[in-house]
Parts: structure tokens; sequence; C-alpha cells
């Protein structure tokens, strides 16, 4: 059994690769701009719904608040750099240390609540952390930032002529976020968060330390995702309160795992690739007169699949080897 353990941990490495590099490659044939942004989009959700997998789907915290420390990260990397003239990779890192740090204060009394009440304290939080930015003069307020853009540069993180550095760091991110989530799976704290999420108190009763797994989950998600946030406003150049708080990015961030299957390695991949082109093509092709629209969509597609698959797509694949051994048995 540890010999196939060993090697399933071996193979998912493997395909994590390949996939790596096929992604790598695709910008090389595709030129069109609109079908890159798509890419960079798809990617960085794919990077935002792992690193919120982490906390909601493996440690079974879920929250619908995320938006706050991809807006902190944000907003962090883009005041450092228009008010202090600092790198945005120092305010990357300045971003992701802030968010980890607020998530471990929030969760110090919200960890305490379970259930839907947690849910509920995680959308109010982000709300209130919204309105006290949308306020904040010095940050802007209701304006947002605009970013000044100085030309193609990698050390500034700018680029007006082409996509293709945003794509690949975004591909970057996306493989950073799996191999964490891939290399704390088989920790001791996958394990631990695993346990809080079936029982927290048979859990407790084991030797678990439910709060501390819960905030060791809370650090790391919101660390990863504040990087995404700080990417974000590199690659738009300007942001506002609505554009990187807003509920739909606490929303967007948690569709994909939903889609693909909560709480497995592959599942935000899997939704991300699915969700986020088709979010997209909707908003393209309906365009303004058909707002929200996109939410009808892939509302209604995962509903479906949540009746048809309640473990998420990836459960598709494990029919294969379901069947095969069954054939082995009989």
């Amino acid at each position: 059994m540890d010999k196939d353990f060993t090697r399933r941990r071996r193979r998912e490495l493997i395909v994590a690769f390949c996939l790596a590099a096929v992604a790598a490659l695709v910008p090389l044939f595709v030129k069109d701009v609109y079908v890159q942004n798509v890419m960079v989009l798809t990617l960085m959700y794919a990077a935002l719904s792992q690193s919120w997998n982490i906390l909601s789907g493996y440690c079974g915290q879920i929250s619908l608040g995320h938006a706050l420390y991809f807006g902190l990260g944000a907003y962090t990397t883009a005041l450092l750099f228009t008010k202090f003239g600092v790198l945005p990779w120092f305010g990357m890192l300045a971003g992701g240390a802030l968010s980890a740090l607020i998530a471990m204060a929030l969760g110090y009394p919200c960890f305490r609540l379970r259930g839907h009440y947690f849910v509920i304290a995680t959308i109010v939080i982000a709300e209130i952390g919204l309105l006290l930015i949308q306020n904040w003069d010095w940050a802007g307020a209701a304006l947002g930032i605009d970013i000044p853009v100085r030309g193609d540069s990698w050390l500034k993180f700018q680029f007006t002529r082409s996509k293709l550095p945003y794509f690949y760091f975004a591909l970057a991110l996306a493989c950073v976020a799996w191999f964490v989530t891939w290399w704390l799976e088989d920790s001791k704290w996958g394990y631990w968060w695993r346990a809080v999420k079936d029982n927290p108190d048979a859990a407790e009763s084991l030797g678990v330390v439910v709060f501390n797994s819960k905030m060791g989950a809370a650090a790391v998600s919101a660390f990863l995702v504040a990087v995404g946030g700080s990417f974000y406003a590199q690659f738009v150049s300007y942001i506002d309160p609505e554009s990187v708080m807003g509920f739909q990015f606490s929303l967007l961030m948690a569709l994909p795992a939903v889609l693909g299957g909560i709480g497995t390695l592959w599942g935000p991949v899997l939704g991300a690739v699915i969700l986020i082109p088709l979010t997209e093509l909707t908003r393209s092709f309906i365009g303004g007169s058909g707002r929200g629209v996109d939410l009808i969509v892939y509302g209604t597609l995962i509903v479906l699949i949540s009746l048809a698959l309640p473990r998420g797509l990836v459960s598709l694949f494990a029919w294969p080897k379901f069947l095969w051994r069954k054939v082995a048995v009989r």
C-alpha cells in the first residue's frame, strides 16, 4: 500500500509537470490577445481557487469572504508602488504577509463559530473591509488607484506590448498554489485539516490541535490569495474597491473548486478551466445587455453538476479505475 501511495504521489507530480509544460507552449501558437487574456484569468482563478480550497476544502471552513485578502494584496502592492515607489515584488510579499496576519487575527474569534455562522461571519467581515476602503481617502476611496505605467519592465512588473509575461507569471502562480497544496496534502497539517473537516470533536480527542489547524490553513490560504490580488493589480493597472473586493470575487474563488471537486487536488484546476472561459465568453457575446446572464449560466451548471456528481467533476476520472477493479474482481 505504501508503494501504491508513493507511486500515486509521483504520478501526480509527473502529470502536473506535463500539463504545465503544455500550458507554457500554448501562447506560442495562440496569438489572439483576447484569448491570451482569458488564459491569464483562467490561470489566476485556478491559483485563487486552489488557495481557497486549502481552508474551505481541506479544513472544511467554508469562507465566502476571501475577496478581503484579494483586495488587501491588490491595495498593498498598489499603494506601496504609487506612494513610496516600492517594487511590486516586495508589495506582493508585504500584501501576502499582511493578509496572513489579518486572517489569523480574524480567525481568533471567528473559528469559534461553526457551520453557517462562520460563513455569514466571513461575508460580513469582507463587506466591512470593502466599506472601509471605499471611505479611505488616502487609498483613493471609491475612485480607486490608477497605477502609472512606466514602460515594459520585469523589475516593475509592467508590460504594455504583450500579455505573455503576465501569462507566464499566472502559470507560475498556479503551479506554486498546486504544489503547496500537493505538499501539504501529505503533511501532518494536511491530515489534521481533513480530520478537522470530518469531525473536529473526534479529531481533538485524538490529539489534533483544532484551533491551530484552522489558523494555519487560514494563513496559507490568505497569503496565496493576496499574491493573486497583487498580480491582478499589476495586470489591470487600475483598481477600485468594487473591482478587487466585491463579493463576486469570493464567489469566483469558491465556484471552480465546488464545480471541479471541493477538497481535492485537481478540482479547482478543472473547475477553473471550464468555468472562467465560459464566464468570459458569455460576457463577450452577450455584452452589457445580458448583464448577470453569466452568473445564471454557470450557476445552473454548478447545480446540475452538484445533483449528478456531488463530489465534483474529478469524480468522473474515478470511474475507469472503479470499473477496472470490478472486472479484476470478477
